[in-house]
């Protein structure tokens, strides 16, 4: 059974992928559709075997590499950490496929799209059930692989290419640093399986080695190197330039990489390596500053993003910094609950997103929205849930909420709880962040659905909202991979008469994943982070003291409860007063393109900055290197040189050939006279 889960979707991604010109573009949706179904019901299963009853299971699949004394089998780990990514991923991911059947029905390529979603899945389980560093570093770059191709799955659109090399790129220094410290797992453990590694680092905790002439410390020096990859691959700051160009592939691509599965891979590779981390503090304190940093820059970013996508897109980099941030204090636990309950949440967010997109003919400029709430009432409703469920919606007296309350407050709790400068620090971010989150998921939804329909208006968009410098609005593209800005006086969005609720086997993904975001936090708070976490995590989370105890009320100030609430209220009055009751207001306050203003719409000027620093004196050295090195030098001194001095002196031959009987007597008298120089001057005779 546990093997079926890993390898149903490679069956269903070998099918479309090899055989879809064959059978045709609805038995390939069907095929794959049907297999990640029952992989997810075969999860759902598991989860109950192993998270509820407490089971483990260590399943050899093959021998893989064998060398010397290194040895690395593909096997299979099923334990709670598994269970979980394993319903987390499926279940999404079997959602997604159901979702693109209706949203892709335009599209001529499903075959390929439904492959690469199989292929991506079939990745990602293989990283979840990795019982080892190298088999994990497999799955890792599956995913990487996957994601470019769904990424650039629109080949011809010039910025999806871009996006997809950007996304692999950026991931690849991510990689280098993860590849390293699986070296030097290697080097000081001599081998790689988990169960082994854990095991053995208790006895190598405070332990030194010199490099460079440095005395430092081991574990410490292995954790920031797989925090290097987990910052890659979850689109920590530094490297996360990626994630919102990502948004250049389908919504259901968005919606599978920033939901459930690639950017959630960075967080389980450090849940998974507790064992590791509880012994190197100073790892654990970088892990939480960045985390925490990370939540508060995507969350200012998202502020003034005008493309619906990007501002969910920016919301996950937010997220992901406050798992991040929880697992940098120990909380593991609210960690992998606000991955859990993430997924929902964001999931139904990105599709009810691209239900919007879909009815509004591929428009994703909420300045061009408005109004909509009477046209789909149900995607308005689903938004709804998942805003409610993002922002943390509760009663913190009664404890009683959506997924989000639970999970999110509970870091922030474990940040305060921690009482040190660095948790102190992450407290203090991840509460700004909260009340951001607030005002940006709640601008969001008021721009799309409340207010005037502005879909006719067809004024021009100045830059207050339109453009950074000479590039075209972020993501104002048609989502079938033509590209427009919007600006183009050519393209406008449909009249309010002509929007409709999009399939019905788009909108049953949603109603499941409402299911999720508004239960999900309730019914496994206790399990994840409360007095049953302890037997549910079964040792597979190595946590310090009051880990698995279920946080009470009074251990905390009454501000510290309400906090969170108070902000998240604060940010939808924000919103609101500016979006419903004085909705001229921003725009004027655009205009003014003030220095904040535009240092938050243009991200914090990141990729001006590694454009600056990285990518022009990449592309110069590059440039120099290939018409001075490569043409000047290595092709000029070399083959062409050689060349076109043969050519020379034949060009010089060929011109002895005068067909003149004195000029070969004179050229033959010249060598005998030179022959006979030759020898008079060498000592020869004669």
């Amino acid at each position: 059974m546990y093997a079926a889960i890993v390898f149903f979707p490679l069956l269903g991604a070998a099918i479309a992928g090899l055989f879809g010109r064959v059978i045709g573009r609805r038995p390939s949706e069907l095929v794959t559709t049907a297999l990640l179904f029952a992989s997810a019901a075969l999860s759902v299963l598991a989860f109950n075997d192993v998270a509820i009853q407490g089971h483990k299971y260590i399943i050899p699949i093959l021998p893989w590499i064998h060398s010397g004394d290194f040895a690395a089998d593909w096997t299979v780990r099923i334990d709670t950490i598994t269970a979980v990514m394993l319903v987390v991923v499926t279940g999404v991911s079997s959602l997604v496929h159901l979702y693109s059947i209706g949203y892709m029905h335009e599209d001529p390529h499903r075959p390929r799209f439904f492959a690469y979603l199989s292929l991506f899945t079939f990745a990602m389980l293989m990283l979840v059930t990795a019982n080892n560093f190298l088999q994990l570093f497999f799955g890792w770059e599956g995913v990487g692989l996957a994601s470019y191709l769904l990424i650039g799955f629109w080949y011809t659109k010039p910025s999806a290419n871009a996006a997809a090399m950007k996304a692999f790129i950026v991931n690849r220094v991510g990689d280098f640093g993860f590849i390293l410290g699986i070296f030097g797992i290697w080097a000081v453990f001599h081998t790689l399986d988990f169960d082994a590694v854990f095991a053995a680092a208790p006895a190598l905790a405070g332990k030194q080695f010199i490099f460079a002439g440095h005395s430092m410390d081991i574990l410490t020096t292995i954790c920031l190197l797989l925090f290097v990859g987990a910052m890659g691959k979850s689109a920590q700051l530094g490297l996360h330039t990626w994630l919102p160009d990502a948004m250049e592939g389908p919504t259901p691509v968005s919606a599978l990489i920033h939901a459930a599965t690639m950017v959630t891979a960075g967080v389980f590779l450090v849940c998974r390596c507790s064992p590791l981390f509880e012994h190197a503090p100073a790892a654990r304190e970088f892990v939480t500053i960045v985390g925490a940093t990370t939540a508060f820059f995507a969350a200012s970013v998202g502020l003034f993003q005008n493309d619906i996508k990007r501002v969910i897109a920016y919301s996950t980099c937010s997220q992901l910094g406050y798992m991040f941030a929880a697992a940098g204090v120990s909380a593991y636990g609210a960690a992998m609950f606000h991955l859990f309950t993430h997924a929902f949440f964001k999931a139904l967010l990105f599709l009810s997103a691209g239900a919007v997109i879909h009815s509004m003919h591929h428009e994703q400029d909420m300045r061009k929205m408005g109004g909509l709430w009477k046209a789909i009432p149900f995607t308005w409703a689903m938004m709804l849930i998942g805003n409610l469920a993002l922002t943390g919606v509760g009663i913190p007296v009664l404890h009683v909420g959506l997924a989000g309350f639970y999970s999110k407050d509970s870091i922030i709790d474990a940040a305060y709880e921690a009482h040190s400068g660095v948790a102190t620090y992450a407290f203090v971010m991840t509460l700004l962040a909260a009340a951001m989150t607030s005002f940006y998921s709640w601008r969001q939804f008021l721009m799309t659905f409340h207010g005037r329909y502005r879909g006719q208006d067809h004024q021009h968009l100045s830059h207050s909202g339109s453009h950074t410098h000479d590039e075209p609005i972020d993501g104002a593209h048609d989502d079938q991979g033509h590209g427009h800005d919007a600006d183009d006086h050519g393209h406008h969005a449909p009249a309010l008469s002509e929007i409709h609720e999009s399939p019905k086997v788009m909108l049953v993904p949603l109603a499941l994943l409402a299911l999720g975001a508004v239960f999900a936090g309730m019914l496994f708070n206790a399990e994840f982070i409360g007095h049953e976490s302890r037997v549910f995590w079964n040792g597979t989370l190595g946590a310090i003291a009051g880990f698995g105890l279920e946080p009470q009320v009074e251990d905390f100030p009454a501000w510290v409860e309400v906090a969170p609430f108070v902000l998240t209220v604060i940010g939808f009055l924000i919103a609101f007063y500016y979006y419903i009751l004085h909705p001229a207001v921003p725009k004027r306050l655009a205009d003014r393109k003030g220095m904040l203003y535009l240092f938050l719409f243009n991200k914090w000027y990141f990729d001006e900055l590694y454009n600056f620093l990285f990518v022009r004196p990449a592309l110069w050295i590059g440039r120099f290197l290939w018409k001075r090195g490569d043409g000047t030098i290595i092709d000029g001194l070399g083959p062409d040189g050689v060349s076109a001095r043969v050519l020379d002196v034949a060009r010089g031959a060929a011109r002895l050939q005068t067909g003149y009987v004195y000029h070969y007597a004179l050229a033959m008298l010249l060598g005998v006279v030179a022959l006979a120089t030759w020898f008079m001057i060498s000592g020869g005779v004669l």
